[in-house]
C-alpha cells in the first residue's frame, strides 16, 4: 500500500490545525508555510474536508479553518475517506461491493481474502488513531527536542 500525497498532506494539515489552531481559525497560508505544502493543493484538500464536515471555514480578516469536531472525534480514517483516499491494498478489494470485476477469478481467489483482511486491519488501525492522540505525540516529540537542544548545567 502506498499512501498518496492527497492522504499524507491531508493528515499533516489536519494535525497542524489540531495542534496549533485550537481556539482560532487557521489560514491555509499559515498551514502551507508550516507544513511546506502548496496553498493551492491545500485549497483542493480543504474543499473535500469541508464537504465531509471535518473542518469549517471562517471568512474575514481573521478567517481560516477550524476543526468541525473535537480532535478526539476525528480519526485518520475519517481524513483519508474525506479526501477520497483508498485504503484498499488492491483494486479488487476496493470494488468488493460494486458489480465491476477485474478478473474472472475474483470469487475463488484466496489471495484476495488475504488482501481484504489486511485492508480491514489497516482501516481499523486508521480509525483507531485520532488527532488528539497525534497531538499528544507531537507534544512529546517537541518536549524531547527542547530537552536535547537545551544544554544541561552542572
Amino acid at each position: 500500500m502506498k499512501i498518496s500525497t492527497k492522504g499524507y498532506y491531508a493528515v499533516r494539515a489536519m494535525l497542524d490545525m489540531a495542534f496549533h489552531g485550537r481556539q482560532s481559525p487557521v489560514p491555509l497560508s499559515i498551514i502551507s508555510s508550516r507544513q511546506d505544502i502548496s496553498q493551492h493543493y491545500l485549497e483542493q484538500l480543504f474543499m473535500k474536508l469541508r464537504k465531509s464536515k471535518l473542518v469549517k471555514s471562517v471568512r474575514g480578516p481573521n478567517g481560516g479553518y477550524l476543526l468541525a469536531r473535537p480532535p478526539e472525534e476525528i480519526s485518520i480514517g475519517d481524513i483519508f475517506r474525506a479526501v477520497e483516499e483508498s485504503i484498499s491494498l488492491l483494486n479488487c478489494v476496493a470494488i468488493q461491493e460494486s458489480n465491476k470485476t477485474l478478473c474472472n477469478k475474483i470469487d475463488q481467489c484466496v489471495s484476495r481474502l488475504l488482501w481484504k483482511r489486511l485492508t480491514e486491519n489497516i482501516t481499523r488501525a486508521f480509525d483507531s488513531i485520532n488527532l488528539k492522540t497525534l497531538c499528544r505525540e507531537q507534544e512529546k516529540l517537541e518536549h524531547r527536542t527542547l530537552n536535547i537542544e537545551r544544554p544541561t548545567s552542572k
